[in-house]
């Protein structure tokens, strides 16, 4: 038996196969490499080059390997993107996500894992924000995730499978081991941003919006370690594999942290400047997101491991500089 990692040689798909396969899952990852890395599949795990657009092809992939649970990560996940090509986030992200639905029931498939996004609470009423907030996403990524999500309740309340969403705020660092980081084309995360701008590989970083309503005028988020992300994952599995009832969880630390706040503490551990240029704001992005993570922590015994932000930004620096002289 198995379990399918869709997307899982992306970011953090990687890290999350390369704990299941510590856990000695056998692990299949199904990814079309068009944002993914082949190099980053972790050894251990089946690899499968195929896209959730193919319901033939997954159901194929679901029999071959046994498949009884699937963790699925392939999305679209830029907010900036996703306000000017909407299309391509609700074909994507919606669509391509109820084929890989169809292809789990034809083959009963019966447990997943949906890697979601604070960005389906918009403008925060409260901080930290619990699971229980509003639903009003200010973007049409953080609705296509929205939507997925309400797709995954009617096929939990027909019967057809059990469900655990996991509401992402922001991923960040590397593995510590080294192994795995962030290696997008083109980069738009904040952090491998920050680095970059510090390595010379973009000329500056740009801080989008610098007015508004926090303490420095940049915005504010919470930002989680990559490997905490995954252990997250782990216990999601194990607790469906034990037969839990299907519910959503926050993965946060609890604490945000402004743009310059990131520049701050980037320049105080690495001792170097990082150049950067304000830029009006973009739209669709609100202007603080803080994670109340109490309900994983109390349900599934989660402890982010990798909380500081020295940690964060010092794995993702020893992954961004160990090909670059610096």
């Amino acid at each position: 038996m198995a379990c399918l990692v869709t997307g899982g040689a992306g970011y953090i798909g990687c890290h999350i196969v390369q704990r299941l396969v510590d856990e000695g899952v056998r692990t299949v990852v199904l990814d079309d490499l068009t944002k993914g890395h082949r190099e980053l599949v972790p050894r251990g795990a089946d690899f499968v080059e195929g896209s959730t657009a193919d319901p033939d092809g997954v159901a194929e992939t679901l029999k071959r390997f046994h498949v009884e649970s699937v963790i699925h990560m392939a999305a679209h996940c830029e907010v900036g993107e996703s306000v000017r090509d909407p299309e391509k986030y609700f074909t994507n992200n919606v669509s391509h996500g109820l084929t890989l639905l169809e292809a789990m029931v034809r083959c009963g498939v019966k447990e997943i894992i949906f890697s979601s996004t604070a960005a389906v609470y918009g403008e925060p009423e409260e901080v930290p924000i619990p699971e229980h907030h509003p639903l009003r996403p200010t973007n049409p990524y953080g609705w296509s995730k929205l939507v997925f999500e309400r797709a995954l309740e009617t096929y939990r309340a027909a019967g057809f499978m059990r469900t655990v969403a996991l509401r992402y705020f922001n991923a960040a660092g590397a593995d510590p081991k080294g192994r795995f980081g962030e290696d997008h084309e083109p980069e738009t995360h904040l952090i491998p941003n920050v680095l970059n701008a510090v390595l010379g590989k973009i000329p500056r970083l740009e801080i989008y919006g610098t007015d508004y309503a926090t303490a420095d005028g940049t915005a504010v988020r919470d930002y989680i370690h990559v490997s905490d992300l995954a252990e997250a994952h782990v216990l999601a599995y194990r607790a469906l594999r034990a037969g839990k009832d299907s519910a959503v969880y926050n993965l946060g630390n609890g604490k945000g942290f402004s743009i310059r706040e990131i520049v701050q503490a980037t320049e105080a551990l690495l001792r170097k400047k990082v150049p950067f240029v304000d830029r009006p704001r973009r739209p669709g992005d609100p202007a603080v997101l803080v994670a109340s993570s109490e309900r994983i922590r109390r349900e599934l015994g989660w402890r982010p491991r990798y909380s500081d932000l020295d940690t964060l930004i010092g794995s993702a620096w020893k992954w961004a500089s160990k090909t670059v002289s610096v």
